[in-house]
C-alpha cells in the first residue's frame, strides 16, 4: 500500500522483497528471531546487490527493516542518495527479544528513521539515530475507501460488533468478558483457537484474517468496530484507529491519550476503560442508529482533517528527508 501511495504522489517506485532470498522454514524463522537476523546477513547483502546492479535511486525506503543490518545498508548506500526507515512496529521494545538485532545495529546508518510511538523515538535517538520523526499510523486512500455494499454483502458480513485482528494473550480474556456480558460479537482473525478462552469465543469466531474487499466489508457491515491495542507493542493507537473511520465504521477503542488527541470522545469515536465500560458504550450505540451515523460521519471527517492517509503521511516523510533543514528543532 505504501509503495502504491508513493506512486500516486508521482514517484517511480521499485519494490525489493528481501524475504525472497530466504528459504521458507519455520526453523530458520525461529533462528532469525533468536539471533536478530544475524545469520545470513552476507547472503542478504549479496542478494540485494544482485538485484540493484546498474540501478540508482534518490531514496532507498526500508519498510520495517528487520532483515536489514549494516552489510545490507552498505549495499543500499551505493545505490541511493538517501536511506530512510519506516517502522510502525516496536523494534526497541521488550516483546520481541533479540529479533530486531540487525535493525538496531543499522540505526545510526539511516539518514532518517520514522516511528509511530514516542518511546521508540527517544530510544532510537539513544541508539545513535541522527534524525527521527514520529508520525501517526495511517490508512490507505484507495484500499480503505468505502465500498458499495449490496444486500448480499450485508447478509454475508453483517454484525452488531466486529473485531478484525489477530489473537494475542491479553485479548482472549477481554473478548470472553464481552461475550459473557452478552455483547453480540463477530471475530475475524488468526490464532483465536489458541486462546485459553476458546470455548467461550468459538461461537463468535467467523474465520481467519480477512483482507482487501473482505476486510472493508466486514468493517462497513458492522454497527460498531472494535480497535484493540497490542500491550506488547506499547500501542496507544493502531492502524485500525485510522482505517475503521476511513472505511465508514464506528471506532470503539480503548481510551488513551493518543486516541483522545485524534478523536473527540462520543462525537467522532467511542472509548472505554475496560470490558465493562466497553459493553456499556456498545449497548448505548447499538440502540441509537441516528447517533451512530452522526459519529461515523464525524470520525471520517476527523481522519481526513488530521491527514491520516498514506499519501499525506508519506509525503511528509519525503519532504523532511529531502529537506534536512526541516528536521532541525525550531
Amino acid at each position: 500500500m505504501k509503495a502504491r501511495a508513493l506512486e500516486r504522489l508521482g514517484h517511480r517506485v521499485a519494490v525489493l522483497n528481501l524475504q525472497e532470498c530466504l528459504p521458507s522454514s519455520i526453523w530458520l524463522r525461529r533462528l532469525n528471531n533468536w539471533t536478530g537476523y544475524a545469520v545470513g546477513q552476507s547472503a542478504t547483502a549479496k542478494f540485494t546487490a544482485g538485484r540493484l546492479v546498474g540501478q540508482n535511486y534518490d531514496v532507498a525506503w526500508v519498510d520495517s527493516g528487520q532483515m536489514v543490518g549494516p552489510k545490507v545498508m552498505a549495499v543500499l548506500r551505493q545505490h541511493a542518495r538517501h536511506l530512510v526507515n519506516y517502522n510502525h512496529d516496536d523494534p526497541t521494545g521488550a516483546r520481541d527479544g533479540r529479533a530486531w538485532g540487525s535493525f538496531k545495529r543499522a540505526v545510526p546508518l539511516y539518514d532518517l528513521l520514522v516511528t509511530v510511538r514516542i518511546e521508540t523515538e527517544a530510544e532510537l535517538k539513544a541508539m545513535g539515530a541522527s534524525k527521527v520523526i514520529r508520525v501517526w499510523r495511517s490508512y490507505d486512500e484507495v484500499d480503505h475507501h468505502p465500498r458499495e455494499i449490496s444486500a448480499d454483502d450485508q447478509a454475508r458480513w453483517g454484525s452488531e460488533v466486529v473485531f478484525v485482528g489477530t489473537w494475542m494473550p491479553e485479548r482472549g480474556p477481554f473478548m470472553a468478558e464481552l461475550v459473557r456480558r452478552g455483547l453480540p460479537l463477530a471475530i475475524y482473525g488468526d490464532f483465536w483457537p489458541r486462546a485459553a478462552e476458546w470455548p467461550a469465543l468459538k461461537a463468535s469466531w467467523r474465520g481467519p484474517a480477512v483482507y482487501g474487499d473482505d476486510y472493508a466489508k466486514a468493517i462497513q457491515c458492522s454497527k460498531i468496530a472494535l480497535g484493540l491495542l497490542s500491550k506488547g507493542n506499547r500501542d496507544r493507537h493502531t492502524q485500525r484507529s485510522a482505517e475503521i473511520p476511513a472505511l465508514g465504521g464506528l471506532l470503539c477503542a480503548q481510551r488513551t491519550d493518543e486516541h483522545t488527541q485524534l478523536f473527540v470522545e462520543g462525537k467522532e469515536a467511542i472509548f472505554w476503560r475496560d470490558a465493562v465500560e466497553c459493553v456499556q458504550v456498545c449497548e448505548e450505540m447499538l440502540g441509537n442508529k441516528v447517533r451512530r451515523e452522526i459519529i461515523i460521519q464525524a470520525g471520517k471527517m476527523a481522519v481526513h482533517m488530521h491527514g491520516l492517509g498514506h499519501e499525506a503521511i508519506l509525503g511528509t516523510v519525503i519532504r523532511k528527508l529531502l529537506n534536512p533543514a526541516s528536521l532541525q528543532p525550531k
